[in-house]
C-alpha cells in the first residue's frame, strides 16, 4: 500500500493534487476553511486516516501521526513501546 501523509497545511497540497476528493481530512485549525474545497468533509481532529491517505492537524500532531503510522504498519504493541520510550503521555486511540 502506498501511503500519502500530511501534517499541518500539507493537507492543502494533497487536496490540490486531488488525493482528498470525497474523503475526510484535517489540517491546522487556522486552515480548515481553506481545505473545504478539496475534500468531502473537513474535521478538526489530530489524525484522520482514510486508508491510503492520512492527514494530521497542526505541526504538534506530527508525533500522533507518526505513532499512528507505526500502529498501522507494525501494530499496537510497537506503537505503545515507542510511545513509552519517548515518554509520550498523550493517549490517542488509533
Amino acid at each position: 500500500m502506498r501511503l500519502k501523509v500530511s501534517v499541518c497545511t500539507g493537507a492543502l497540497l494533497l487536496g490540490a493534487a486531488g488525493f482528498l476528493r470525497g474523503r475526510r481530512a484535517t489540517t491546522h485549525p487556522n486552515a480548515l476553511k481553506e481545505l473545504e474545497p478539496y475534500c468531502g468533509t473537513v474535521v478538526r481532529e489530530r489524525v484522520v486516516d482514510e486508508g491510503d491517505v492520512i492527514t494530521a492537524g497542526g505541526v504538534a500532531c506530527a508525533i500522533d501521526a507518526g505513532l499512528h503510522l507505526v500502529q498501522k504498519l507494525a501494530g499496537a504493541e510497537a506503537r505503545a513501546r515507542i510511545a513509552a520510550e519517548m515518554d509520550y503521555p498523550y493517549r490517542w486511540n488509533a
